[in-house]
């Protein structure tokens, strides 16, 4: 009897052991088949038909072999670069209160001028497939663009009520026009100065209706206009595309297919796109670029012809590049923000920070890194630089903010707390130039004084006879010393592994782009680990997404905050 026990137990021990080493096995795909469910195949059946203009017949991948990189301590070589650019934490004013900003870019003024999405969220119950499915809620009713002076970061003009449903990109181009998406609409609108009374001069697509060809997009998400009037337009999360116009609005030219292939490379192929999310251009070698977002890489191409120049791909960076914006500055940089880690799965592949980067587009290496305070984002969605490359902004979904950021050389380093205290002490004496710019004057007042002060205090203890304390006090203060110090140290080993995705007692916890919940009831992991069995395995993001996440787990998402 005993014997049979044991036998039975092996057996049962061997099974489980069987199935944990094919579910670990499967796990190692960056991209791995989708669960055959329903809602699963016809989700695949429509995007097929849109990829094929209505035709059923299969799409063909390429299936390239993975690009062999020799792979580098991606920790160690983000520690090395250095922080070239100072966050300005007290701009803008923190009575500003924004939602999801979307895109920032310049108008003609110098003004910082934001999309942001004010009440509305994209969760799992926003679209069903890619139709819109919250069309009752109306339009949003308060202003959606809003202009923000450069140094003091008041609102100088806002506009765009009662237009848009689900804002996403915002450009503005030489002559002050305002280009603005909505994945919601599935259009593409073109405003004059300022938004010329909410009346758009060009609108392009069909108003909440998905497709592909030259009158309809699919959650098309960013702009940009060349001087002569042309325009490209990314299209975006189904189409995988980019289209060019001319002034007029006719299609000039279009490229792009889809990179989610079911296979797993490093750097996909050549044209091939996996949402291209942002658009900037180089002028000096007449290039459009494109933010491949969920294949971690800019893409260049000829803006005359569409054909394709370079790639700009890097470990540091990883597998994710939400938005780029160009500036000539050091012979050409191209100024990023990657997103967080978006596979699930139990099993980091991948260190991943989120970061500013700044990368040389001669050497194609990553230069230098910027953050909130020198430390990362939460969920970075687009990023716009000045031409002498002195300023970035930087648009947030979560928090809901708008962050700028000074180059070393024209600013000075400051703490969030003492830039806190100085703006809010010192708001009545310094003169209106800027939060910026009163923290830096701040800064060289209080060191004056600190000076003075320190020089006072030695002259002063100088003309008093010195104390000592005795043996007790110093044993005493040596071993608060000594029991702060390793509380720290421990503290910082426990913050040091959470943020590896390790917790204590040897859990592993991946920080998954959905794991910033807006509501109470969210994403578990642990439901999702109890059915990985049946789904055979963890998927990579379907081109259907959201910006966060696969509509085809809308009811497992559903309260979470998509991008």
């Amino acid at each position: 009897m005993n014997t049979s026990h044991f036998v039975l137990s092996a057996c049962c021990a061997s099974l489980v052991f069987l199935a944990f080493c094919i579910a670990e096995s499967a796990s190692d795909e960056r991209y791995l088949p989708l669960p055959a469910d329903d809602t699963v195949l016809s989700t695949n059946k429509r995007f097929q038909q849109i990829m094929q203009g209505g035709g059923s017949a299969d799409i063909t991948w390429p299936q390239p072999p993975k690009l062999k990189t020799d792979k580098i301590d991606v920790k160690a070589e983000i520690e090395k670069l250095n922080t070239t650019y100072v966050y300005q934490s007290s701009w803008p004013s923190a009575d500003l209160k924004l939602g999801s900003v979307t895109a920032v870019s310049f108008d003609k003024d110098g003004n910082v001028v934001i999309f942001h999405r004010v009440d509305r969220i994209w969760d799992g119950y926003t679209f069903i497939g890619n139709v819109f499915k919250q069309r009752k809620k109306g339009p949003i009713r308060d202003n959606t663009v809003l202009a923000l002076e450069r140094k003091t970061g008041e609102v100088v003009y806002g506009w765009g009520k009662n237009l848009f449903y689900m804002p996403h990109g915002l450009t503005i181009d030489h002559e002050d026009n305002v280009w603005l998406t909505d994945v919601a609409l599935h259009q593409v609108f073109k405003f004059g100065p300022r938004g010329s009374s909410d009346r758009p001069l060009l609108t392009l697509g069909t108003a909440f209706t998905p497709g592909v060809g030259d009158s309809k997009f699919c959650k098309p998400t960013s702009v940009a206009v060349l001087e002569n009037g042309d325009f490209f337009v990314g299209d975006g999360y189904c189409n995988a595309r980019i289209l060019k116009y001319d002034k007029n609005g006719k299609k000039i030219l279009s490229w792009g297919q889809n990179s989610f292939a079911g296979v797993s490379f490093e750097v996909a192929p050549k044209n091939y796109f996996a949402i291209p999310h942002a658009l900037t251009l180089v002028p000096e070698q007449q290039l459009i670029c494109a933010a491949d977002r969920e294949n971690g890489r800019v893409q260049c191409f000829f803006w005359t012809n569409g054909t394709f120049h370079s790639q700009y791909h890097n470990q540091i960076i990883g597998d994710r590049l939400f938005s780029m914006d160009y500036t000539p500055a050091e012979g050409g940089e191209l100024v990023i923000v990657n997103g967080p880690i978006a596979e699930l799965g139990v099993k980091v592949q991948h260190y991943n920070e989120v970061r500013g980067y700044v990368m040389n587009m001669r050497t194609k290496q990553v230069v230098s890194k910027f953050g909130p305070n020198d430390m990362q984002f939460s969920n970075p969605h687009d990023v716009v630089v000045t031409k002498d490359g002195n300023e970035i902004y930087v648009a947030e979904l979560d928090p809901k903010r708008i962050h700028k950021f000074l180059h070393k050389t024209v600013a000075k380093s400051m703490p969030l707390s003492a830039a806190k205290t100085l703006s809010s002490s010192s708001s009545n004496t310094l003169s209106h130039t800027g939060p910026e710019y009163q923290v830096d004057e701040a800064v060289v007042k209080r060191t004056h004084n600190d000076t003075t002060t320190m020089h006072d205090a030695t002259m002063s203890s100088s003309s008093t006879k010195p104390h000592h304390p005795g043996g007790t006090a110093i044993l005493v203060a040596s071993l608060m010393i000594l029991f702060a110090t390793l509380t720290f140290a421990l503290a910082f080993i426990i913050a040091r592994r959470r943020k590896r995705g390790c917790l204590p007692f040897g859990v592993k916890n991946r920080r998954h782009a959905w794991d910033f919940p807006s509501k109470p009831e969210g994403f578990k992991l642990g439901g999702l680990l109890l059915d990985r069995g049946k789904r055979g395995g963890f998927e990579k993001l379907d081109q259907n997404a959201s910006d966060e996440d696969n509509e085809a787990t809308t009811n497992m998402l559903a309260s979470v905050p998509f991008a």
